[in-house]
This record gives C-alpha cells, sequence and structure tokens, in this order.
C-alpha cells in the first residue's frame, strides 16, 4: 500500500486541482509510458491508464502527453483496474533532450524528478565532455544533478577520474560506486528518502539497471554485459518505469543514450561552467571574446594550466548550440504564428457577412 505523498505528492500538484472539479477524477502518478496508454498508481493500486485520442491530438506537442513522473487525473473504470486519463498536471521539473534531426522539439526523458544521477562506467566510457553535456540537461529541467562513478571494482584509477568528475561538475555531489560489489551504495540512498523522485540516466552498459537491482534488493532490471574491446553496452532497458523501493523513494532507470543534446541552455550553462563565467568576469573587458585580447583571464588561465582548453572548447560548443537552437526555435514560431493569421484571414474573407 502507497501513499500519494510516498509517490510524492506535494502542494505543487494539489494546488492544480480545483475544489470543485469532477469527484470521479482522481490524481495518479505515471509509472510507465507505454504510448496510447500508461500504467498509474494513485496510492491504493496500480492502473492502465487509456490515453483518449482526442487527447492525444489536442497536444500541441509529443512533449504534452504523459511521461514516466507525470501526476495525472485519471477517472478509474468500476470493478476494473483500468482508467481513462483525463489531464496532465503542470511538472515541477523535467528531463529532456534535443528531438534527433533538425526539428526544434524537445524529447521528454522524465517528470518531476527531485535528483537525475548521471551515471558514467570507470571503463572506456568515462567522458568528461559528455558528463558536461549530461549536467547542463538536468540543470536546464530545474532538478538537481549529481554523478555517479559506477565499476570501481574494474578501475585502478577511479581517485584520479573522480577529481576529473569534480572538476567539471559544477558543485554537484561525486559518488564512486561498484553496484557489482555494493561499495558505496549507501551514498546514492542518501538521495532516496521518501517521497523523492531520482532517475538514472547514462550510456548503455554504464551499469544503470545493476544500480537499480542493488537499491531495489530484488533482481528487477535484466542485466546484460558490455562488448569486449570497446566496452560499449548492449540495451537491457527499453522504456523508461518508476520503481518504488524501500526506502520510501522512487527509482527511474532509463535507456542508454551515448549523445544527448540539451533541448535549451540558457542559465544551466552558467550554473555548470561557473569556474568559467568567474574568471570572465576578471577579464580586462566585459564583451571578451578570449582571444587575443589584452587582459584575458580566460587565457592568463589556459596557459598556467589552471584550466583545461577541452572544458573551454566544450562550453563554447554548447553556447553555440544552444544560440543556434533559439534562432532555429523563434523562427518557427514566427513561421507558425504567420501561418496562423493567415488562416485566420482566409476564414475572415470567406465570412458571408463580410460582403
Amino acid at each position: 500500500m502507497f501513499s500519494p505523498e510516498r509517490l510524492g505528492w506535494s502542494v505543487f500538484f494539489q494546488s492544480q486541482i480545483d475544489p470543485t472539479h469532477d469527484p470521479s477524477l482522481v490524481p495518479a502518478r505515471v509509472l510507465e509510458d507505454l504510448g496510447g496508454a500508461c500504467r498509474v498508481h494513485d496510492g491504493d493500486r496500480e492502473m492502465l491508464a487509456e490515453i483518449p485520442g482526442k487527447l492525444r491530438h489536442a497536444a500541441a506537442s509529443r512533449d504534452a502527453l504523459p511521461v514516466a513522473g507525470d501526476w495525472v487525473l485519471v477517472r478509474p473504470r468500476p470493478g476494473e483496474d483500468r482508467a481513462v486519463l483525463a489531464r496532465v498536471l503542470a511538472r515541477r521539473t523535467r528531463l529532456a533532450r534535443k528531438a534527433a534531426g533538425a526539428t526544434t522539439d524537445a524529447q521528454l526523458i522524465a517528470a518531476n524528478v527531485d535528483v537525475v544521477l548521471v551515471v558514467q562506467g570507470l571503463d572506456q566510457d568515462f567522458n568528461p565532455r559528455r558528463l558536461e553535456r549530461y549536467l547542463v540537461a538536468v540543470r536546464e529541467g530545474g532538478a538537481s544533478p549529481a554523478v555517479v562513478l559506477n565499476k570501481a571494482d574494474a578501475c585502478d584509477e577511479a581517485a584520479a577520474r573522480a577529481g576529473e568528475a569534480r572538476a567539471v561538475a559544477g558543485g554537484a555531489p561525486v559518488h564512486v560506486v561498484s553496484a557489482l560489489d555494493g561499495r558505496g551504495i549507501e551514498a546514492i540512498r542518501g538521495h532516496l528518502g521518501p517521497g523523492s523522485t531520482a532517475a538514472l540516466v547514462g550510456s548503455s552498459g554504464v551499469g544503470k539497471s545493476t544500480l537499480v537491482n542493488r537499491l531495489a534488493g530484488a533482481e528487477l532490471q535484466r542485466v546484460r554485459a558490455t562488448r569486449h574491446g570497446d566496452g560499449r553496452g548492449r540495451h537491457t532497458t527499453t522504456s523508461r518505469r518508476l520503481v518504488p523501493l524501500d526506502s520510501g523513494g522512487l527509482l527511474l532507470d532509463t535507456p542508454g543514450m551515448r549523445e544527448l543534446q540539451p533541448w535549451a541552455a540558457g542559465s544551466a550553462l552558467a550554473a555548470s561552467f561557473s569556474d568559467i563565467d568567474d574568471l570572465a568576469a576578471r577579464c580586462r573587458f566585459r564583451d571578451c571574446g578570449h582571444r587575443t585580447e589584452p587582459g584575458c583571464a580566460v587565457r592568463a588561465a589556459l596557459e598556467d594550466g589552471t584550466l583545461d582548453p577541452l572544458r573551454l572548447a566544450s562550453r563554447e560548443k554548447l553556447a553555440r548550440e544552444a544560440r543556434d537552437f533559439e534562432i532555429r526555435h523563434d523562427a518557427r514560431l514566427r513561421r507558425e504564428r504567420n501561418l496562423e493569421w493567415r488562416r485566420v484571414h482566409r476564414e475572415m474573407r470567406r465570412d458571408p457577412r463580410r460582403r
């Protein structure tokens, strides 16, 4: 038996419900998105909630539809463990990435997550540049990031790599763990208190499913070995599902993602690269491009070795991607507004009362 509070229900969601709303509608947490339906839990039971075609067609974009972690209003069917979804409540946080291709749409990964555990393997998967991208995406969505360096049992350089991770983590906690033998796992449990929701993200093969099983104390997720030679993983998690834990928290495993382009960057860049922004604030010129300008504190840090040139290049690349995204996104909005105005004008010209 669960309670709504244990599932993450809070005043934020309660305030979105009109006291006079239809009493046949009950709030429920989305445990798993199945496409045309989703599995939800209302605190008493788990149900399969159908997403009506009308709701799907009315959604302005794919991210307006429910994903794992969302709170929704459903209408249970009497005598059945089935319901019909009526409404998706506004999200407190979200984890999204840019959808594949030239589109400016977001691909929503999870909703209403308190902390995102960014998992990297202490093997051939470890990559500070990819870690920076994940941290920007997490912060942009409003969740708190934490870094999990897994496979400490198979790495002799764990301490050195943890130092590299802390250098780019922007203050996020860094945990060195082994899901295989259990070392460091108690530190992860500290993020999974009653009513809290954590998500695991990272490439295939970093051990996310093994971490879920270790934290849950049961074999909930199927595990497959990484490939020999390149250390790349094989997809074992194919959907996103919230798993209730004995600690009272909820854990969400996600399919592996080798590449992640943040859907937007904005202020998350400053939070993730505060060390570079602090240096830039000491440059002689406020609009310093950090190239050949005199009195550039960033260039000085590069020259004395206190700033990694790869980290500066990573920030500049993410900033360019953010600017390009904003330009394309704004252009799309302008096109959509122009098309809407043309449609309105056509309908006005067809109106016989105007003749």
